[in-house]
This record gives C-alpha cells, structure tokens and sequence, in this order.
C-alpha cells in the first residue's frame, strides 16, 4: 500500500477536507487528528502512513492546524517516541542540544544588538541612550518564535536590525496601532512608509546631536515608559 501525504484546507461541507486536486473528501474513520507542535513524531507518522496535513493561511503566513492520519499509528509511534524520550542516552543527548541552542542563542542577541547599535549611530552626547534603545528592540525582536524580522534569513542581520528598529518605533512612538487604515491595496504599505520615514528622520537628530527635549520626544517618552 502506498503512502500519500498532501497539505489540505477545510472543505465547504462539514467535516470535508479540500485536496490539491479540489476535490473534497471526508476524513476516514479511523483517522484521528495529530496536534501540530512535536516535529519528530509528525515527521515519523508521515513516514509510516498515509496522512492529510491541514493548512490554514491567516494573511501571508500558512499554519499548521496539526496531521490527520490512522489513529492506531499516531498512538503507536507516540508511545515508542516517548519510551525513546525517556532514556538516560536521550536526556543527556537533548541537554547538550539545549545548550548547543541557548549559546548559540546568546551569540546571536550579542550581535543582533551591535548590529542595532551600528544602524543608531546616535552622537557622542546621546550614548547611552542608543544603548538603551538598542536594548529595547533587542529584547523585544530576538526570543525565538516571536515571529519578528530579527527572527528572518532572507535579509542579513544589518537589514534585520534596521528593520526591527523602525518596527518598535512604528509601535512605540507613532499611532499606528490605533489607525484606522482604509481597506485598500497598499494603504496599509503606504502609511508604514510614511511612518517610517518620520522615524528615520528623528533618528537622525539623534545622529547629529540635535535632538528634541525629552517631554517633547515620542522616542524618550517611549523609552522611559519601558523602564
């Protein structure tokens, strides 16, 4: 019997399933649903049978609503996952890994925050206020899983640390979160631009020495709300 795995979305009917094709099946009976969140056993119930895995798209990013496939052999290969899981060999194997992850984490948000720091470029007089904003976005663009433009590999990190930057700006010193953008092609493009540009504009100031007071910034207003 072969195995045939496909990425599916929800039908129009109740309890159908879409398949490449277009065409739209009930699930079989003896199927039941595999939660996304554990990679390993996903990728081996994939390996070990016939399996519908259902995609959702929520704006451009497509997500995981977890694997359908026979519930007989989710169960069995769960069970062997976690024998394997419980093992001494395997606890210490994943501790190493756990640190191999947490280094090479720490190395990263040391040079996502230089980088940070080279893009702000702030005057001599404004020192520790560049590292202070180099913190901030730091620590808000650099967990794993948060989904921000730090987290990316299709840009370097220079790009990435430009780009979060103006991102925490966009949130923390303008009116973006409480605009309301007209539904059209491109406003919501075209006002994160406009935004953008303000943002850059001040940063700027800071570069050249000239920044506004502090009660008057949006930047140290928001700085010294995050403390």
């Amino acid at each position: 019997m072969s195995i045939e795995t496909y990425d599916v979305s929800k039908g129009k009917r109740p309890g159908t399933y879409r398949l490449p094709s277009g065409d739209e099946l009930p699930l079989p009976d003896s199927w039941g649903l595999l939660p996304p969140g554990d990679a390993t056993l996903t990728r081996r119930v994939k390996a070990a049978t016939s399996s519908w895995t259902v995609k959702e798209k929520r704006g451009r990013r497509t997500f995981s609503q977890g694997l359908w496939a026979d519930a007989r052999v989710i169960e069995l290969l769960k069970e062997k996952l976690e024998a394997e899981r419980a093992t001494p060999a395997y606890q210490k194997k994943l501790a190493a890994s756990r640190r191999r992850s947490a280094e090479k984490q720490r190395r990263y948000v040391e040079e996502f925050r230089a980088s940070v720091s080279a893009y702000l470029d702030f005057h001599p007089r404004y020192a520790e206020f560049e590292i202070a904003l180099a913190e901030a976005v730091t620590t808000h663009a650099t967990p794993v899983g948060s989904g921000t433009v730090a987290r990316t590999q299709r840009i370097d990190v220079d790009a990435r640390a430009e780009a979060a930057v103006i991102a925490w700006m966009r949130h923390q010193t303008t009116a973006y979160d409480n605009l309301v953008i007209p539904r059209v092609k491109g406003a919501r493009r075209q006002t994160r631009r406009m935004l953008a540009a303000k943002s850059k504009a001040l940063l700027q100031r800071y570069r050249k020495g000239g920044a506004p007071e502090p009660e008057r910034c949006p930047l140290a207003r928001a700085l010294g709300a995050a403390d």
